[in-house]
C-alpha cells in the first residue's frame, strides 16, 4: 500500500518508493508501476523518492540556478527567451503568463492585469544545431581567479549533466506507465529517445506580503497544466505549489525533503485518451512556517527547478493501443509533438 503525500478534499496524491521500480524483485517493480500509473489516472501528480539522482546533485543544481539569477539584469536580458520554437533562454518577471487560456489576446490582457511573479531560465538538449542553448559566461578555472561580475564557473557543465540525468528519469517513469497499462516495458522508448525536454530553472524574487493582500488575484505562477509528457519538480522549502481536487479547491502540495513532485502533462493525458489526467496546478502566497514572525512584511525568495518532458517532436502522438475500443472513441486527432508543444508557447508569451 502506498502512503499519501497529500490526501484531502478527494485529492490523493500517493508517495510511490521507485527504487522498488527499478531495482526490485519482478513484482515490486510490477506493483509500483501500477501505483504509478494509477497516481496519474486519479490525481495527475505523484511524489517519488529514491530517485537515481542523488541529493547533492540536486543541492549542486539549486545553487548554481541561484547565482544565475543573482547575476546582473543586463547579463541575463542578454540571453532573453526569442521563440517558441527555441524554448530556449531567459524570462524576465511578467513576461510569461501561465494560464488555461488558449487565446494570445487573452493571455496578453490578463498578463497585464496580474502578472506572474518569477523569472524563469531555459534549457533544452545541447545537441540542436538550429536552436542552440543560451550559455551564461564562465571564467576559466585554470586562470586561478574566481569567476568575475556576470560570470558563473561549471553552470553549463552542471546543467547539461542534470538535464541528461533527468531525461534518463524520464524514460524509467515512462517505462513504468507501459508496465502499468500492461504495454511492453519499453513501449515508449522510440517516443522519447530524442530528448527533446526542457530543464526550467525557476526564481520567485522576495515578495512584499500586502501586493497579495491589494490584489486578491495576485499569484506566483497562475493557475494552470503543463503541456507535455510529464513534469518533474523539485522544490526549495517554502512551498506555494498548490494541485486542484476534484471539487476545483486548490491543496497544497507541501515540499518533502527527498522527493521529487510529478505530473503528467496535457500531451500524455491526450496521448491516453484522457485515461491519464493533467491536473491544473498553481503556485501561490506561501504558508507561513510554524514560528515565523507574524508581522514579517516580506515573503523570502522562493527557487524550483522544473524539468518538462515531451515526445520527440517529430513523432506523431495519438491514443495508445489499449485506451479506446474503436476509432470513434478516440477523442483526438493525431497531431505531432512539435507542432503542438509550438501552439501552447506561442499563447504562453
Amino acid at each position: 500500500m502506498e502512503k499519501a503525500a497529500v490526501q484531502q478534499d478527494g485529492l490523493l496524491i500517493p508517495l510511490i518508493d521507485f527504487s522498488k521500480f527499478l531495482n526490485g524483485s519482478p513484482s515490486q517493480k510490477a506493483e509500483t508501476a501500477k501505483a504509478v500509473l494509477a497516481g496519474f489516472q486519479t490525481a495527475g501528480f505523484i511524489y517519488l523518492s529514491n530517485i537515481p539522482i542523488p541529493a547533492s546533485t540536486v543541492t549542486q543544481a539549486f545553487d548554481t540556478s541561484a547565482k544565475f539569477f543573482r547575476l546582473p539584469d543586463s547579463v541575463k536580458e542578454s540571453l532573453s527567451w526569442t521563440t517558441p520554437e527555441a524554448n530556449r533562454g531567459y524570462s524576465a518577471p511578467g513576461r510569461e503568463k501561465v494560464t488555461q487560456l488558449k487565446s494570445a489576446a487573452d493571455v496578453s490582457a490578463l498578463r497585464t492585469s496580474i502578472p506572474d511573479i518569477k523569472e524563469t531560465f531555459e534549457i533544452g538538449r545541447d545537441d540542436e544545431p538550429a536552436y542552440p542553448n543560451r550559455w551564461p559566461p564562465e571564467s576559466d578555472p585554470e586562470s586561478g581567479s574566481g569567476p568575475g561580475h556576470g560570470e558563473i564557473t561549471g553552470f553549463r557543465q552542471i546543467m547539461t549533466s542534470f538535464f541528461d540525468a533527468l531525461s534518463e528519469l524520464h524514460t524509467s517513469v515512462m517505462r513504468a506507465i507501459a508496465l502499468g497499462m500492461d504495454l511492453p516495458e519499453t513501449f515508449f522508448d522510440r517516443f522519447v529517445c530524442d530528448r527533446d525536454n526542457t530543464l526550467r530553472l525557476l526564481h520567485y524574487p522576495a515578495v512584499r506580503k500586502e501586493l497579495f493582500q491589494i490584489s486578491p488575484g495576485q499569484v506566483r505562477a497562475g493557475e494552470h497544466s503543463d503541456y507535455g509528457t510529464l513534469t518533474f519538480l523539485f522544490q526549495d522549502d517554502r512551498g506555494g505549489l498548490q494541485v486542484q481536487s476534484p471539487s476545483g479547491k486548490f491543496i497544497d502540495a507541501t515540499p518533502m525533503e527527498g522527493t521529487c513532485v510529478v505530473n503528467a502533462g496535457d500531451l500524455l493525458a491526450r496521448w491516453s485518451n484522457d485515461t491519464i489526467k493533467s491536473t491544473v496546478h498553481r503556485v501561490v502566497e506561501p504558508p507561513r512556517k510554524e514560528g515565523e514572525a507574524q508581522n514579517g512584511e516580506v515573503y523570502p525568495d522562493r527557487y524550483s527547478i522544473g524539468f518538462f518532458c515531451n515526445p520527440n517532436f517529430k513523432d506523431y502522438i495519438e491514443a495508445i493501443p489499449g485506451t479506446y475500443v474503436t476509432e470513434a472513441d478516440k477523442k483526438y486527432e493525431g497531431i505531432t509533438s512539435g507542432e503542438y508543444l509550438v501552439q501552447r508557447l506561442k499563447a504562453t508569451y
